[in-house]
């Protein structure tokens, strides 16, 4: 599993083209498990601090009951006005909760963005990210995927 930090240092072209589709705007899916092994599909906004991608949650919202329970997790990025000129992001990974000292320290150094009650705040560990997109001739897909440690690999459809 790897930090965003890592996907960044070994994928910069990649990291670029995410980070860019989840901060063009601020609603994105997540999927969870539920408790008996179904999915669970959450709207969700992320943020990329430091070397880590996190999320936030209401507390005692299901999906962070589902995080807490089973970490796995899949976030899609908002498909946009559905032109596909950009492609669909997707990563896959396992959260941790961030809590004690570390959360308050998030807390601190996130004065103005954050709200002012309690929430649960996941960072997202990196097991893979995938772009899913037209070729640059809009004539078939190009799907890349990063996986830690590996070079990027590309599919064409």
């Amino acid at each position: 599993m790897a930090t965003w930090k890592q996907f960044h240092d070994e994928a910069p072209e990649l990291a670029t083209i995410v980070h860019a589709q989840f901060t063009a705007t601020k609603h994105h899916v997540l999927a969870t498990l539920r408790a008996d092994g179904s999915p669970r599909i959450s709207g969700t906004e992320v943020d990329f601090g430091g070397d880590h991608l996190t999320l936030g949650s209401m507390p005692e919202a299901r999906k962070a009951h589902d995080l807490q329970r089973d970490p796995r997790y899949a976030l899609h990025s908002n498909p946009g006005d559905g032109s596909m000129t950009v492609p669909d992001v997707k990563i896959s990974g396992r959260a941790v909760e961030v809590v004690g000292p570390e959360f308050e320290a998030y807390r601190a150094a996130h004065t103005t963005d954050l709200p002012p009650g309690p929430f649960h705040l996941f960072r997202l560990g990196i097991d893979d990210v995938v772009l899913a997109g037209l070729n640059d001739a809009r004539t078939g897909m190009e799907i890349r995927l990063w996986r830690p440690g590996l070079p990027v690999r590309t599919f064409t459809r």
